[in-house]
């Protein structure tokens, strides 16, 4: 594989371009005498009505709701503690006696219970009627039997009541679910601010050349459109006009803007930079790369990992295990003191400590953000399962070819004669084969245009079939092609250029020699261009102790000499698509758990067999199903932001529910009153207390995450 024909064949495994839309339905266009959709109307799911996660309570909307309850019922509040005589006699004051006083602490407890407390029973309906009772379940039977018995006590006894303790436990709970409301709807965000990414209306470039203002709805595939600067880009499309920077860092995470050209493509809800771009639309609605973004940070934010069916369950048997306690608790008082209101106050409060209120906050505020980051970083996730089991990987297999490459030819050494330096050598050979179209042409260009090179006029290209291409300059006949044309021209290499040429062979390299007139004065050696990235990738990698192999259906000495470059652990090479599965199970087989890095077509089976499937460079194509989590942008260094992402939720999400559930092991008993004897006892309030902190902790501990650098 050394000149320019050969090379035919080792472009043949360079996977083909993917069409970002490929098997999407042409998108109908709206009459104009229908009601145009306006971007607010672009769902996730691609439907207008959205259901809640079946299990879970919907607390959609309650955060008002809580807000204003809690407002109200402590304003409520405060006349039934002020003539309460336990407060009274507690903060050493008295307040003015007069007829009906003393009914001032039941009404307003009252009042309280009905704003405040029935929205609890309300909620605990359906898990009664589902027979899966949980956290409201435990707070309406713990407020329930404290109204109950005050007034019973009220009216049958003279002990005292504890409407104060009712009253503040109803403000406690309403707090808290108040706070809860309000972080779920904070970390949930990232489907707001993507819909905020397009804008109401787009100007449509009419057949006559001038602009229309329309309603994005109203777009269609094949549409021409023109981005003004500074503008949002209405939707997903391919630049025919004009050059201009995008900021696509709301979609890639990516924070440099990305130049724009004719022939590239574009994202809705990017932000145009200075210059006007115009646009042929490829892609509309619930068919853009943004809208496809917005299902995945939908479905992984309602999916539920392992650590959320265990917190589900650990509910579950908590609610048991709070009426078996409250059980044992009253039946131990009764016999103790014989039945009283302290034998509620047992009660109600181990009802109160028992809830699991944190609980059912402890992971999905975590999967919540966690997923917001995620998206913020190019990083989407289809199955929360997918990133939470990220953690255990101990093996990563790329997939070579356009994932720790680019993809496309470039010159990767180059070596001169004397008298020639290499800035000239390369602008003449990019001049040379200014009119090619080969792969191996294309990569010389690329070359001298990175260097910026000014490129000298030659005459009388012609295209050697086979061998290469010849052309003129300042009256010499210039070559340029592989070994196969030197030996026809019949010149011999010197030392230098020799040595070059065996080194080149034997990394696999492709040769490419410069001659003028009868004289070789430069050889350029061409690859698959290794990312930049790439390498401080897998050195990251292998600072988080896993073990890096690359796959590739190129010979093992270009295997071999890009593993090299990058410090690989094990390559197989000569592999067609077909086998790379199964050497993801030979591997598994040794006992590795492996995570699947690949372009999400041509490496399905393989992306479906890993442990971890991640599908990179698929920001127009965000609809893969062979991968569990899709990278944005095809950078190798986003590969390791997921395991440092999936690692710092894992360890928030243990971290809350031992919070959620070990504070029970020593509130449980003390609510029980087992170190009564000594004087310590909690009343139901402060169970309440306690039960709220563990929930707020819960929800502060969550919002540390947003915290953690994802670079490793």
């Amino acid at each position: 594989m050394n000149d320019h024909a050969d090379h035919q064949s080792h472009a043949q495994h360079q996977p083909p371009p993917a069409d970002p839309h490929a098997g999407h339905e042409m998108h109908t266009v709206p009459t104009h005498h229908q009601a145009p959709p306006t971007h607010h109307e672009i769902k996730p799911t691609g439907s207008v009505k959205q259901t809640a996660h079946p299990a879970h309570v919907d607390h959609t909307g309650h955060e008002q709701m809580f807000q204003r309850r809690f407002w109200v019922c402590a304003l409520l509040s405060i006349p039934v503690l002020l003539y309460s005589e336990m407060i009274q006699r507690w903060f050493g004051f008295s307040m003015p006696a007069f007829s009906g006083s003393e009914w001032i602490a039941p009404l307003f407890s009252i009042l309280v219970f009905a704003y405040g407390g029935v929205p609890f029973l309300q909620m605990a309906a359906p898990e009664l009627r589902n027979r899966q009772p949980g956290m409201m379940t435990l707070i309406s039977l713990a407020i329930s039997v404290a109204l109950v018995y005050s007034l019973a006590a009220l009216f049958i006894s003279t002990t005292d009541s504890f409407f104060w303790e009712l009253v503040t436990l109803i403000d406690i709970m309403l707090l808290g679910h108040w706070l809860e409301m309000r972080s779920v709807r904070q970390a949930s965000g990232a489907l707001n601010e993507l819909a905020k990414l397009l804008p109401d209306t787009a100007e449509r470039i009419l057949e006559g050349g001038g602009t229309e203002d329309v309603p994005i709805g109203w777009l269609r595939v094949d549409d021409r459109v023109l981005v003004r600067p500074g503008g949002s880009i209405p939707a997903d499309g391919l630049v025919e006009e004009g050059e201009s920077d995008v900021n696509e860092a709301m979609i890639t995470g990516e924070s440099l803007p990305v130049k724009k050209s004719p022939g590239s493509t574009v994202i809705a809800g990017t932000i145009n930079g200075s210059g006007s771009l115009r646009l042929r639309v490829t892609a509309v609605g619930d068919h853009t790369a943004l809208a496809g973004i917005m299902r995945l940070v939908e479905q992984a934010q309602q999916s539920k990992s392992s650590t959320q069916i265990l917190a589900d369950k650990a509910a579950g048997w908590l609610f048991y295990i709070a009426l078996a306690v409250a059980g044992l608790t009253a039946a131990v008082w009764i016999i103790a003191v014989g039945f009283s209101v302290e034998v509620v106050a047992r009660v109600a409060t181990v009802l109160v400590i028992a809830c699991p209120h944190a609980l059912g906050l402890a992971i999905p505020l975590v999967v919540a953000i966690t997923t917001s980051i995620g998206a913020r970083n190019g990083i989407l996730v289809r199955n929360r399962l997918a990133l939470e089991q990220a953690r255990l990987i101990d093996t990563v297999v790329f997939d070579k070819t356009g994932t720790l490459t680019r993809g496309e030819f470039g010159v990767v050494a180059m070596q001169t004669a004397p008298g020639w330096n290499e800035d000239q050598a390369l602008a003449l050979a990019a001049a040379i084969e200014g009119d090619s179209e080969h792969t191996i042409a294309r990569g010389i260009r690329r070359a001298a245009e990175e260097r910026g090179l000014p490129l000298p006029k030659v005459e009388n290209f012609e295209a050697l079939k086979g061998r290469g291409v010849r052309a003129n300059y300042e009256g010499d006949t210039v070559y340029v092609g592989g070994p196969r044309l030197r030996e026809t021209l019949g010149i011999s290499p010197i030392e230098e250029l020799a040595e070059f040429e065996a080194q080149a062979n034997q990394k696999g390299h492709s040769l490419v020699n410069l001659i003028v007139g009868e004289r070789m004065v430069a050889a350029f050696a061409l690859a698959d261009v290794i990312r930049p990235e790439s390498k401080r990738a897998i050195q990251e990698l292998h600072q988080m102790g896993m073990r890096v192999v690359m796959l590739t259906g190129d010979s093992w000495a270009v295997a071999k000499a890009v593993a090299d470059e990058l410090a690989i652990d094990q390559y197989f090479a000569e592999v067609l698509p077909e086998h790379k599965d199964q050497k993801v199970v030979e591997l598994q087989q040794q006992g590795m758990r492996v995570a699947m890095v690949g372009d999400g077509v041509n490496d399905a089976p393989a992306l479906i067999r890993a442990d971890v499937g991640i599908a990179i460079g698929s920001g127009t194509d965000v609809a893969i199903e062979s991968a569990g989590i899709i990278l944005v942008k095809s950078n190798p260094l986003d590969v390791v932001k997921i395991f440092s992402l999936s690692r710092a939720s894992y360890r928030k999400m243990i971290q809350n529910l031992v919070w959620a559930t070990g504070y029970n092991v020593i509130a449980l008993p003390l609510a029980a009153g087992l170190l009564a004897p000594f004087g310590i006892l909690l009343s139901p309030a402060v169970g309440a207390l306690f039960m709220s902190l563990s929930t707020i902790v819960v929800a502060i501990n969550a919002q540390f995450l947003r915290g953690v650098r994802l670079d490793a």
